[in-house]
């Protein structure tokens, strides 16, 4: 029988096991989850290297900006729209994860593929929801006026749209088959798009070896295309017509990864078990 002195021992009042037992378990989970080792760096590594491109452009180019009022704003403009394209859709799904709603949802008819066409009709809501306040105050505040391309901005627009899909659509899948672990790269993975999509400065001024990668993303026709409107009032449709059919082979290729992922995670009964 314990001595009753032994059974009311008070327990110390600063106890490194206990604290060293604590930062384990925060490593433990840290080294079986690469999207947190991932974030940590990510930020700081997007940050140089985007904004290293554009010193680097600036340097050679001081008088870019002049030749074409508004450029830098209707780019960022621009880019939100991919921003809140893909965040729209992985947000409309992982809120069902975070609400343990997914079972729920599949008892019902729903199909996956009405999921999908569900989720991307969600993301054009937010998306204009987001993006329209912002392109009107820019008018007053600094006397641009993105609507002024007429429809060249609409066909940006779209291709951007679609192409933040493709992301949205591709990060779901990874939800799906790996859970809330990843969640994080419902923001970090567009960002990672960035610095190789041209937005503040041309594809000419990456790397050599790294423009054929460049090239291989819609963004990147997009946004050189918005510079031939700003500086050349031409539309190129060439760049235009690149932009929607890599568009069309990376929605097919994501709805097609987002789906397998569906069904696998059906399988294994995954989708009963997600949640915060």
């Amino acid at each position: 029988m314990t001595p009753p002195s032994k059974m009311h021992a008070p327990a110390s009042v600063f106890s490194w096991r206990r604290i060293s037992a604590m930062i384990l378990r925060h490593l433990y989970v840290m080294r079986r989850s690469w999207p947190r080792l991932l974030e940590l760096a990510y930020w700081p590594l997007f940050q140089m290297i985007l904004w290293g491109f554009i010193t680097v452009f600036f340097l050679s180019h001081s008088s870019w900006v002049a030749q074409a009022a508004g450029v830098l704003i209707t780019a960022v403009l621009l880019w939100d729209v991919l921003f809140r394209a893909n965040l729209g859709l992985s947000i409309s799904f992982i809120e069902e994860m975070w609400s343990r709603n997914l079972g729920q949802l599949f008892v019902s008819p729903l199909r996956p593929y009405e999921m999908v066409a569900s989720l991307v009709t969600m993301s054009l809501i937010r998306t204009l929801i987001g993006v329209i306040p912002a392109a009107l105050l820019a008018l007053p505040f600094y006397d641009v006026w993105v609507f002024g391309m007429g429809l060249p901005l609409l066909a940006f627009f779209t291709n951007l749209l679609i192409m933040g899909w493709s992301v949205g659509l591709l990060v779901s899948g990874l939800l799906l088959r790996f859970g809330l672990g990843v969640e994080s790269l419902c923001w970090l993975g567009i960002f990672l798009f960035a610095p190789i999509s041209g937005v503040y400065y041309p594809i000419s001024v990456l790397p050599e070896w790294l423009q054929p990668v460049s090239w291989s993303l819609p963004s990147a026709y997009v946004f050189e295309g918005m510079r031939a409107v700003l500086f050349e009032e031409t539309f190129r449709t060439d760049l235009f017509w690149s932009a929607v059919g890599l568009n069309l082979l990376y929605l097919g290729a994501s709805t097609a990864f987002f789906l397998y992922m569906f069904r696998l995670a059906r399988q294994r009964g995954l989708l009963l078990q997600q949640g915060e």
